[in-house]
C-alpha cells in the first residue's frame, strides 16, 4: 500500500464515518416534522427543507466510503468465481472505464449549473425555506470529486495487488 492509497482512504474513510451520523440527525429531524405537523397542525418549511439536505448529503459523501468498503452492487454471479488476479483486472477495468469517465461525466455537466447556482446566490423558492440553496448543489461536484480520488486509491491497490500476483507465479 503506498503512502498516497493510504492517504486517501484515510480521508474518504474518516468523510464516511462522519457521514453516517447524517443518518441520524435525518431521522430524528424526520421525526421532529412529522410531530409537528400531526401534533401540532404546523409544518416549518425550512425543516423539510433540511430533510432534502441531509439526505442528498448522506447520499452524496457516502457514496466513495460506500465503494471503498466494497458495498456498491455488481453482479456477483461471475466475479464470485473468478481468480483473485481476474477479479483485480475487472475493478482495474471497471474503474478506468466506467468509474473514472462517470465522475468526469458528472462533474462536466454539474459544473455550470453550480456555478450559476453561486453566481445568483440561489436560495429556496420558499419564502421560508433556507437561503443557502447553492451549498446543496455544490454536493453535485463533490460526489464525482470523492469518487475519483477513491477510484485513484483503487488503482493503485488493484495495480498493485497484479504486480505482486504476477511476481509470485513467476517464482
Amino acid at each position: 500500500m503506498t503512502l498516497l492509497q493510504q492517504y486517501i482512504e484515510a480521508v474518504i474513510r474518516r468523510i464516511g464515518l462522519a457521514t453516517r451520523y447524517l443518518a441520524v440527525i435525518l431521522v430524528i429531524n424526520t421525526t421532529l416534522v412529522v410531530a409537528l405537523r400531526y401534533l401540532f397542525n404546523w409544518s416549518p418549511i425550512a425543516l423539510q427543507e433540511t430533510m432534502t439536505y441531509f439526505h442528498a448529503s448522506l447520499f452524496m459523501l457516502g457514496a466513495a466510503y460506500t465503494l471503498q468498503q466494497d458495498g456498491h452492487v455488481r453482479v456477483d454471479v461471475f466475479y464470485q468465481n473468478m481468480s483473485p488476479r481476474k477479479q483485480h483486472w475487472v475493478n482495474l477495468l471497471g474503474t478506468v472505464f466506467l468509474l473514472l469517465p462517470t465522475c468526469a461525466f458528472i462533474f462536466m455537466i454539474c459544473l455550470p449549473y453550480v456555478q450559476s447556482s453561486f453566481a445568483m446566490g440561489e436560495r429556496s423558492v420558499e419564502g421560508n425555506g433556507l437561503p443557502f440553496l447553492y451549498v446543496l448543489k455544490s454536493l453535485l461536484l463533490l460526489l464525482p470529486l470523492l469518487l475519483t480520488l477513491q477510484g485513484i486509491a483503487h488503482l493503485i491497490h488493484h495495480g498493485l495487488a497484479l504486480t505482486q500476483t504476477k511476481m509470485k507465479e513467476g517464482q
